[in-house]
């Protein structure tokens, strides 16, 4: 293990890591509420002025996998297809098999500059936590509360908002409605051969109404859905942990455009449609099991220094106060107060922020 790595795993580094994203976070949620008047005089505005405060707070999560962990992320796409992400507004379907496949989600909606607007299906709770579920809120991002017919109607009004969006946004979407397991895979195949559909190896069955309600909302306002199937070399399994360690991974992402005019609108035939891109998402994987890549070419964007400057901005604007801090306790010379500095930051350690891994479909029906 080298100098570098040995430090990235010190628990000091993680520490300042967590530190550094959680007043940063505190500092941009209090910016972000006092951009309220902004939307009485500018509603435009607000939310420009909303998209890059976003940014400059889950960036730091991309820098963590881009920078501190080295993540590569390679991009499996049609050439034609190419040129167009970034330039529209898109739904993405990731599949959800990994704990850290939303951060991949928002890897690439940086590589092509919408990380800032992305979108995404939360629970209604986490309008209430601080940071991220606070910096959802000024987004505007789509809360539901895992009812049905209550949700049916929030997420059409909420998403018919987004038609005058002023920047290009990604819908990210997890049709499969919670993380793959193999106890949830038997259950979901059990449910499919009851109903007489085709089992999937990879995937879970796709929660059918949640995706037809996204898709009739955002028609005239998203040009595409983006079919994006993730898979790790060398099947490994990445963790958050593992990221804040230093550990390097490598992402395959294999992606799909299809124009929104081709997805049928009505319900049903949606559903089917729905249901033969996980059969053929399925495929793609059984194909990257027995040859270690996706089908197509290899289109990677680069990565971007915008993610890493943000997070050396914050870090230098708050370590030198907690700097000065530290060194005043110290050349105090009081044990009581050294203890108790350290007894504070050892219950500030196992204290970390909920981040909310994917959209939540689970509780709507097929």
């Amino acid at each position: 293990m080298g100098f570098l790595q040995l430090l990235k795993s010190q628990f000091l580094c993680h520490l300042i890591i967590c530190y550094v994203f959680l007043v940063s976070g505190l500092i941009i949620n209090l910016l972000q509420l006092c951009t309220l008047p902004v939307w009485l005089v500018s509603k435009q505005l607000a939310r420009r002025i909303n998209i890059r405060l976003a940014y400059c707070i889950s960036s730091q999560m991309v820098a963590t996998l881009e920078w501190w962990s080295g993540t590569e992320c390679t991009l499996y796409t049609d050439p034609k297809s190419y040129p167009l992400y970034g330039k529209e507004n898109a739904i993405v379907v990731l599949n959800h098999s990994f704990e850290i496949d939303f951060l991949c989600g928002w890897t690439f909606c940086e590589r092509f500059g919408v990380l800032g607007s992305s979108k995404v299906l939360a629970k209604k709770q986490l309008a209430y936590v601080p940071i991220i579920g606070w910096m959802w809120y000024f987004l505007e991002i789509v809360f539901c509360k895992r009812k049905w017919e209550e949700d049916r109607r929030t997420v059409n009004e909420s998403l018919q908002k987004l038609r005058d969006y002023p920047e290009n946004f990604w819908f990210l979407l997890y049709c499969e409605g919670t993380r793959f397991t193999p106890k949830k895979h038997q259950v979901s195949m059990q449910v499919a051969e009851s109903k007489g559909l085709p089992k999937l190896k990879y995937h879970l069955l796709p929660r059918t109404k949640g995706f037809w309600v996204t898709v009739q909302s955002l028609r005239g306002t998203a040009a595409a859905v983006y079919d994006s199937t993730l898979n790790f070399r060398n099947n490994e399994m990445p963790t958050l942990l593992g990221l804040l360690n230093g550990k390097k991974y490598h992402a395959d992402l294999y992606v799909r455009r299809i124009p929104l005019e081709l997805i049928p609108e009505d319900e049903k035939e949606c559903a089917e449609w729905l249901h033969k891109l996980y059969q053929e998402k399925d495929s793609f994987q059984e194909h990257y099991a027995k040859t270690g890549r996706f089908p197509g070419p290899i289109m990677s964007p680069p990565r971007r220094p915008w993610s890493l400057i943000n997070w050396l901005f914050w870090s230098c604007l708050l370590l030198y106060p907690l700097g000065l801090l530290l060194t005043q306790l110290i050349s105090s010379g009081s044990v009581f107060t050294i203890v108790a500095s350290v007894a504070v930051c050892s219950a500030a350690a196992d204290l970390t922020p909920p981040i909310f891994t994917g959209s939540s479909l689970d509780d709507w029906p097929d």
